[in-house]
This record gives structure tokens, C-alpha cells and sequence, in this order.
């Protein structure tokens, strides 16, 4: 595979604390950028790099995940002879909460000196984050999934390796009202990633079929922990099925009340996340006949998925979930922007970043240049009993590149 993009930079070295290295012609190997130009010098260069994670507050249990794929992807690349230089992790708590991780963040570049962040999961923490990069003007990797991040509050610092709400959209909306049911009732945690949810699907579907009918609309708290009303409110609604905008506990909360209740029984749920690995590990057989999106799955015969479960299962005790693949492949991708620049300079690394293709565990994707998303593939999947515990059959798949509107419809101006 090869790494394409159109730049050049025209940065002349420096004795800043950014540093630069020229590279010479060479083939890169298994880590993914053989016939890139970029290639090793055996220099020594060590560049920090951030990780911020929710290692408390609701997205606890995700944030570990996350954190371990960064940890594998610096253990390869400083192993690897193809890249002339090293990075060094440093790690933060965003405590699922904008502003610890802003102070996390602001930590990690003013002290530690990392010109490269990369994590969150709340899409309220990352959009916090954003502000932190544009005005500190450092390369940040966006764990959250709400549109904002690289839509209405995108900016030149901002990229994003994970699959957005509106890709997921795409995979779940259609294939829902053509095939599920028509009349739809919407539940949602009632901040960015929950509104974000009921916004793109509920436009989806309503494009996707004329009968579409938005039977109800009610939200929750993030971090709730009694959903026991609105599941009998939706009970007795004439929905057909129910999309719910939630993730982590919460999800798994809803999801538990609403099988104790019988609704999962009656009506057709649907999470953008409900085939999340911590979800069903949360679940269990609650979430069987139950639908989601499918942003990651380490079955997968993409890319190089394989060599990523392989290296992931030798190192940790189980397989990686969405949130480990996003931490592992957003610290890869800014190596491979190291590469195919020649430099560790954060400007150039951005630049060429930017409109580049490169090849992850999830295929070939680009860093679109107008927002700066990547075009990942998308599916949508059931939730089956295999052989008494949940797994996830997929049975819609939307492909690398068809699952993004414009930039200009997302707000990213």
C-alpha cells in the first residue's frame, strides 16, 4: 500500500524544542508504510507524546482500552528500525470531565512538552480539548465520536481516527427503517454524543424512507443510573423501534433495565454503540436480538487487523475493542505523518497529515483534507446468542469512503 498526499513543506530547520529529521529513500515493512518516501537514518530523536484517557468518572471502563492501544502502538514504532526516532508516552485522567482534561492536557504540552495528544472518549471532553489545540497549536487525535469535533468546531489541529456519529449513521439509518420498522422512538444521554445520535440518524432515516415517523423523544442525564420511567414510557408507545444515544455505563444501564422490563422483547433497540465490547461484556444475553453500529471489530479482515490482535492478545489478557484499535492507530498515524514529512516538526506533521491515505487495521483510510476525518468503513451488526454468550453478526456494511457527508454539511468550514 501506499501512503499518498499532495504536500510539501518548506519549513526550514530550526534549534526550537521541535525537532526534524531528514529522511532517506527506503521501504518501510509489516508496520504499514511500504512505499512511502520516508524512510531511517538511525537517528535517536525522542518525541513526547500525549495520551489523555477517562481513567475516572463514567467512562472509566473504556478509557484503560484506549490507553493500552497507544501503549502497544509506541512499543512497536520505538521497535521498529524504519522510523528515526522514538516516542516517549505521557499519560493524563480527563476524569470524563472537560475541564480536568483541559487542565490534563495543558499539563502534558506546557510541562511534559508533547506536541502531540491524542484520547478522550466523551465527545464534551474532546470538543474541550479542541479549543486547548487550536489555540496551543499542537496535533490532537480526537477519541470522541460527536460530528462538532471535526465538524462545527473543527480546526487545522484537529484529527480524528475514530468513526464519527454521522458514519455511523450510515450504516445503522436506511438499512433500520427499510428493513426494522418505521415508527421511531429516540432516547439519548443529553450532551454532545447523545444529540449528536438523534440528529444524524433521525435526518438519515427520515431520507431514507417517506414512511419515517419520529414516535417519541426522551433524554437522560450522562451517568444515570435509574432508566426505569423511560422504559415504560417507550413500552407503551407505538414504536416500533427504539434508537438509543448513549454509551459505556449508561448504555449498559438501559440496556439491563430495558430486558428486566421486557422491551428489548417488544421493541427493536438499536445503539450506535450497542456492539461495543465493554457493552456486552456489561450485557451479557440482555443484548441478544438487540442491533448496533459496528465501528471495530477484531475479527475483522481489514488492513492489518491481524497483526494488531495478534500483538494485542500476546500483550494484554483479551482482544482490543473500538477504543483500543482508536488509541492504537491515532499514535501510528502521527508516526506515519513523521515519516512520510521527514520531520518531527509539529507544522509539518499537520501538513502532511492532512489529505493523507494511509493503511490502518481498519483498510486504507484518508485523513480527509477538509475536516480531517478519516474515512473509515462502517457496518451495522446483531447481536446473537453464540453458543450463550452475546456476539455480533454483521449485516449491513456502508465502505471506506461512502460513509462521510461533505464537510460543508457537517458544519466544517
Amino acid at each position: 500500500m501506499k501512503d499518498t498526499h499532495g504536500k510539501t513543506s518548506d519549513t526550514v530547520p530550526s534549534t526550537s524544542s521541535r525537532r526534524k529529521f531528514m529522511a532517506t529513500a527506503g521501504a518501510a515493512g509489516a508496520f504499514g508504510l511500504a512505499g512511502c518516501s520516508g524512510g531511517s537514518t538511525g537517528g535517536t530523536n525522542t518525541i513526547t507524546v500525549g495520551s489523555v484517557n477517562p481513567m475516572s468518572g463514567p467512562y472509566s471502563s473504556l478509557g484503560p482500552n484506549q490507553r493500552r492501544g497507544a501503549e502497544l502502538a509506541v512499543s512497536q514504532i520505538n521497535a521498529n528500525s524504519d522510523y528515526d526516532f522514538e516516542f516517549e508516552l505521557v499519560t493524563g485522567d480527563t476524569e470524563t470531565e472537560a475541564r480536568a482534561a483541559q487542565d490534563e492536557v495543558q499539563r502534558l504540552v506546557q510541562q511534559e512538552g508533547a506536541d502531540f495528544i491524542l484520547g478522550a472518549i466523551s465527545s464534551s471532553v474532546a470538543l474541550g480539548i479542541n479549543e486547548i489545540a487550536n489555540s496551543s497549536e499542537f496535533v490532537y487525535f480526537s477519541g470522541g465520536a460527536a460530528v462538532p469535533i471535526t465538524g462545527s468546531a473543527c480546526n487545522p489541529w484537529v484529527f480524528r481516527f475514530e468513526t464519527n456519529t454521522a458514519m455511523i449513521a450510515e450504516a445503522i439509518s436506511a438499512y433500520s427503517v427499510n428493513e426494522l420498522g418505521t415508527n421511531v422512538w429516540f432516547h439519548y444521554a443529553d450532551y454532545a454524543y447523545g444529540q449528536s445520535v438523534y440528529d444524524r440518524v433521525s435526518q438519515r432515516m427520515a431520507s431514507a424512507n417517506g414512511e419515517y415517523n419520529e414516535t417519541g423523544v426522551s433524554t437522560s442525564q450522562l451517568g444515570a443510573s435509574n432508566y426505569g420511567s423511560y422504559v415504560s414510557q417507550i413500552s407503551n408507545s407505538d414504536a416500533d423501534i427504539v434508537v438509543l444515544g448513549m454509551t459505556g455505563g449508561d448504555l449498559v444501564s438501559f440496556t439491563n433495565q430495558a430486558a428486566d422490563q421486557g422491551l428489548t422483547d417488544d421493541k427493536i433497540v438499536i445503539g450506535p454503540t450497542q456492539t461495543f465490547q465493554s457493552v456486552l461484556a456489561g450485557t451479557g444475553m440482555n443484548s441478544v436480538g438487540t442491533y448496533g453500529g459496528v465501528r471495530y471489530l477484531p475479527t475483522l479482515d481489514t488492513g492489518d487487523n491481524q497483526q494488531f490482535v495478534d500483538a494485542y492478545e500476546s500483550e494484554y489478557d483479551g482482544s482490543p475493542g473500538n477504543f483500543s484499535r482508536v488509541g492504537y492507530d491515532s499514535l501510528r498515524l502521527i508516526a506515519k505523518g513523521m515519516n512520510e514529512a521527514g520531520s518531527t516538526e509539529v507544522d509539518d506533521v499537520r501538513d502532511t497529515l492532512e489529505g493523507g491515505t494511509y493503511e490502518t487495521v481498519l483498510g486504507d483510510i484518508t485523513l480527509r483534507e477538509e475536516d480531517r476525518q478519516a474515512t473509515n468503513p462502517t457496518w451495522m451488526g446483531e447481536i446473537i446468542d453464540d453458543s450463550g454468550s452475546p456476539a455480533v453478526e454483521l449485516v449491513n456494511e456502508v465502505p471506506a469512503g461512502e460513509t462521510l457527508p461533505p464537510a460543508s454539511e457537517l458544519g466544517c468550514n
